[in-house]
């Protein structure tokens, strides 16, 4: 089997690294989704307009990649939706004691050589594994 590859993926990881770059260099400022999130929810007047353009420009630029690239985006899950109210629930509580989530520390804290976000997403991509070896394979 040849191996392809995947041109889209390698272009969204090209992007999010220039655009963690440009937030760093122009802003000062870390391109970690949990802490632009939480800033939003405890607005500051002094960098509220970033963030909230940040986040607008998440969300628009994965609908028009969604209808450029002709992907479906889904509209309905397996589970129900206790489960995945408790997923992100669980998501939430590991985000908070990780000091950050795998945009923060994987993408920016690696890029900048950070031991913590190093060692972080070790533990994040180790849990990951674990989680889906259990689900695909024991449960």
């Amino acid at each position: 089997m040849a191996f392809t590859i995947p041109w889209q993926s390698l272009a969204g990881g090209m992007l999010l690294g220039v655009s963690a770059t440009l937030l760093l260099l122009l802003n000062g400022k870390i391109a970690g989704i949990s802490g632009i999130m939480t800033g939003l929810l405890t607005p500051r007047t002094s960098d509220f307009a970033w963030r909230l353009l940040f986040s607008l420009g998440m969300v628009l630029g994965g609908a028009v990649g969604a209808s450029v690239f002709a992907n479906e985006i889904p509209t309905s899950f397996d589970s129900s939706v206790w489960v995945l109210g408790a997923a992100g629930l669980l998501v939430g509580i590991g985000t908070r004691l990780g000091n950050g989530c795998t945009s923060g520390h994987g993408i920016c804290g690696i890029g900048r050589l950070s031991r913590r976000s190093i060692i972080a997403t070790m533990i994040f991509m180790l849990v990951a594994a674990m989680t889906a070896f259990v689900r695909f394979h024991l449960v």
